[in-house]
C-alpha cells in the first residue's frame, strides 16, 4: 500500500488545566494502529501457511467464509447509503460461484455468475410484489452486479489456484507477491512519499510507494518463481509489476467506493485493519491476475 505521511501534529499545549483525557490511540505516521495490524496480519498468514502446507484443499472454506463475510460487509455499508442490493441472491450466488470453480473451472463460474445475475434481475423485479414497481431498479441492480464481479467472481481465480498443478504454490505466490507489494509501499511511503498518486481518491499513496512495491513485489515474484513454482524467472518479471499495478489499482477502487458511502472502513472485524473486504480490496484483482499469467505461461 503505497502511502504517504500525514502532515502537522498537535497543536500548541493549553495553558489552562481540564480534565484528564484517556490517551489517545498510538497510530503510526500512516494513519494506521499499526502494532494491531501487525498482529493480525501475522495471525492471517500463519493460518494460511499452515493451511497450504497440510490442508490445501481447506484453501476453498477459508475463501469461501472471507467472502461471505466481506460481501455481507458490502451489503451492509450499501444498504446504510440507501443502495437496496439483492443480498440473498447476493450470498447464495457467491458461494455457488466460489465452489463450482472447484470441480468445473472458469466454464462453471461463468455460468453460475449468469445464472446469479439473472436471478437477482428477477428478485430485484419482484421484490415490491406483482402490484407494486420496484423503486430505483436499474440503479439497484447495476451495483448488485457490480458486487457479484467485485467479489466472488474475482475470488473465484483466487480459490481455483489451490486445485491447479502446485496449487499450493501458485496461492503463496499470490500471498506472498501481494504483501511485498503493500509492505514495500507501505515502507516507501512512509519514508519518502512526497507526491501522492491519485489525492482526489487516496491522497495518502503516493509515486514514490508505488515505486516501492513494484521493487519488493517484483522481487518477491521472482523468488517465488523460482523456488516455490521452479520455474523461469522471467515470468516473475511479468507477474510481479502486472500484479503490483492491479492491487494499487484494486485499493483505489475501494477507497473509492467508501468516498462515495462516506466511510473510513467498511467493517470493523479486524483490527487495525477494518473489516475483511478492507483486506481484500487489492488480494481480488491480484488473484485474477496470477491465475491468468501462470495459467497461460506454466
Amino acid at each position: 500500500m503505497s502511502e504517504v505521511p500525514r502532515q502537522g501534529g498537535d497543536g500548541p499545549a493549553s495553558q489552562t488545566p481540564g480534565p484528564e483525557k484517556s490517551p489517545p490511540e498510538k497510530k503510526s505516521r500512516a494513519g494506521r494502529d499499526l502494532p494491531a495490524a501487525i498482529a493480525v496480519g501475522g495471525t492471517l498468514g500463519v493460518s494460511i501457511i499452515a493451511i497450504l502446507l497440510f490442508a490445501p484443499k481447506l484453501w476453498y472454506v477459508l475463501v469461501s467464509v472471507a467472502f461471505a463475510i466481506a460481501t455481507w460487509e458490502v451489503a451492509k455499508r450499501l444498504r446504510t447509503g440507501g443502495y437496496d442490493i439483492a443480498l440473498w441472491p447476493l450470498l447464495i450466488g457467491g458461494q455457488a460461484i466460489i465452489w463450482v470453480s472447484w470441480p468445473w473451472g472458469p466454464t462453471g463460474v461463468l455460468v453460475a455468475f449468469a445464472a446469479t445475475v439473472l436471478v437477482s434481475m428477477v428478485w430485484k423485479l419482484l421484490g415490491q410484489g406483482i402490484n407494486h414497481a420496484p423503486v430505483n431498479y436499474l440503479r439497484d441492480l447495476a451495483v448488485t452486479v457490480l458486487v457479484l464481479a467485485w467479489l466472488p467472481l474475482l475470488a473465484s481465480f483466487g480459490a481455483h489456484l489451490v486445485v491447479q498443478d502446485d496449487g499450493a504454490a501458485r496461492v503463496a505466490t499470490l500471498m506472498v507477491v501481494v504483501v511485498c507489494s503493500d509492505v514495500g509501499g507501505y515502507v516507501a511511503g512512509v519514508l519518502f512519499g512526497k507526491h501522492p498518486m491519485a489525492p482526489a481518491i487516496s491522497p495518502k499513496k503516493s509515486w514514490e510507494g508505488m515505486v516501492g512495491s513494484l521493487l519488493l513485489g517484483s522481487v518477491g515474484s521472482v523468488c517465488c518463481i523460482v523456488f516455490l513454482i521452479g520455474s523461469h524467472w522471467w515470468i516473475g518479471m511479468i507477474l510481479g509489476p502486472a500484479l503490483v499495478v492491479c492491487a494499487t489499482l484494486g485499493d483505489l477502487v475501494e477507497s473509492q467506493v467508501k468516498r462515495d458511502l462516506g466511510i473510513k472502513d467498511m467493517g470493523t472485524l479486524l483490527p487495525g485493519h477494518g473489516g475483511i473486504m478492507d483486506r481484500l480490496d487489492s488480494l481480488l484483482p491480484s488473484a485474477f491476475v496470477v491465475w491468468a499469467v501462470l495459467t497461460a505461461l506454466l
